[in-house]
C-alpha cells in the first residue's frame, strides 16, 4: 500500500510528459505538417524559424506511395497548417478528411495551381491502360500533380503558403511576405534559367522514366515520352516497350532517363532496345541518400544541365 502511494503522485507529475511523447505535434512547438519534398521546401524558405516543418514522406522513400503510421496521423491532425495536393497521396487525403480541419488551416495546393490533366502530357498514341487497372487504388483524380517542376507555379504555391501562415500568425505577416517574395524572385532566377537553357536545342524530346515532367515539358516547349505513367512503379507492357523504343529511334533521341528512388531496369531496357545512354532526371518527389545535400533549387538546375547535355543545347 505504501509503494502504491508513492507511486501514485509519481505517475501524475509523468502524465503529461507521456501526453506530450504519444503526440507528434502538441507541445513541440508551432508545425506545419507538408506530405512531400516539394511542399516541405516551400514551408521553410517561407516559415522561416516561426515553424517547424515535419514531412510524411521519408526521404528515400516514394512520395506516391505513402502510407502513414498513428504517429503521423496524430501530427496531420494537431498540426497547425497542413501542406499538400489532394489526390497524390491517398492516405494523406483520409487523414485530412478524418482530421476534420478548418479550411484555414489547410492549403490543398491543387487549389492554388492550374493543374494539367493527367493525360495532357502522356505522348500521343502510349496507353497506359494495363498499368492503371493494376493501380486503381491510385486516383490522381483526373490530374497530373507534379505542378512543381515549373517553378513559375511554386511561385504561385509559395505566395499562397506565405497568405496562410500570415492568417494563422498575424503577428508574423510581414516576415511571411517578405521570405515568399526573396524565394518568388529566386524561382523567377530560375525560370528564367530553364527559358533561355532550353531555348536552342537540337532535340526537343525527353524520355522519362515515368510521367512525372509534364509541367517541365509544358513550361518550356518540350515533349515528353514517359515510360510509366504517373505511377513510377506501374510496368509498361511488353508491347508498350516496343511503341516506346520505336519512339525513341524515330525522334533521334539518345538519353534515356532514370531516376533516384525508381528502379532503373525498365528504363535500361528502352535504353540498350534503342543504344542510347542513360542518365537521372530528378522529379525531386523527394530526397535521397544521394541527393541528401541538395536542395529543389539545385536539383531543378542539376536537371536543366543533364537536359541541355541529353538534348544538345547551345
Amino acid at each position: 500500500m505504501r509503494r502504491a502511494a508513492l507511486i501514485a503522485p509519481a505517475l501524475l507529475l509523468l502524465s503529461p510528459l507521456l501526453v506530450a511523447c504519444g503526440d507528434g505535434s502538441g507541445d513541440d512547438g508551432p508545425t506545419v505538417v507538408t506530405s512531400a519534398y516539394p511542399f516541405q521546401f516551400l514551408v521553410e524558405r517561407v516559415a522561416g524559424d516561426y515553424y517547424a516543418v515535419e514531412n510524411l514522406t521519408r526521404p528515400g522513400a516514394e512520395a506516391h506511395d505513402l502510407e502513414l503510421s498513428p504517429r503521423q496521423v496524430a501530427d496531420v491532425q494537431g498540426a497547425d497548417l497542413v501542406v499538400y495536393v489532394e489526390h497524390f497521396q491517398a492516405a494523406l487525403d483520409e487523414a485530412v478528411e478524418q482530421a476534420d480541419r478548418e479550411d484555414d488551416t489547410t492549403v490543398d495546393l491543387a487549389t492554388v495551381v492550374d493543374l494539367l490533366e493527367a493525360d495532357e502530357e502522356s505522348h500521343e498514341g502510349h496507353d497506359h491502360g494495363d498499368e492503371e487497372e493494376g493501380h486503381k487504388d491510385h486516383d490522381h483524380g483526373g490530374v497530373d500533380p507534379h505542378f512543381w517542376l515549373d517553378p513559375h507555379r511554386m511561385e504561385l504555391a509559395a505566395r499562397a503558403i506565405g497568405e496562410s501562415l500570415a492568417e494563422i500568425d498575424p503577428d508574423h505577416a510581414d516576415d511571411y511576405t517578405a521570405n515568399a517574395e526573396e524565394l518568388v524572385t529566386e524561382l523567377q532566377t530560375l525560370d528564367a534559367d530553364f527559358t533561355v537553357g532550353l531555348q536552342n536545342c537540337e532535340l526537343r524530346t525527353i524520355v522519362t522514366a515515368h510521367s512525372a515532367f509534364g509541367y517541365l515539358a509544358d513550361a518550356y516547349d518540350l515533349t515528353q515520352i514517359p515510360i510509366a505513367g504517373l505511377e513510377p512503379s506501374a510496368e509498361p507492357s511488353s508491347a508498350q516497350l516496343a511503341e516506346i523504343s520505336d519512339l525513341v529511334t524515330s525522334a533521334g533521341v539518345t538519353t534515356v532517363f532514370t531516376e533516384e528512388l525508381v528502379d532503373p531496369r525498365v528504363a535500361e531496357t528502352v535504353a540498350n532496345a534503342t543504344g542510347a545512354t542513360t542518365a537521372i532526371l530528378d522529379p525531386i518527389e523527394g530526397l535521397s541518400e544521394a541527393t541528401a545535400d541538395e536542395d529543389y533549387l539545385s536539383l531543378m538546375r542539376n536537371n536543366l544541365d543533364a537536359i541541355r547535355e541529353a538534348n544538345r543545347c547551345q
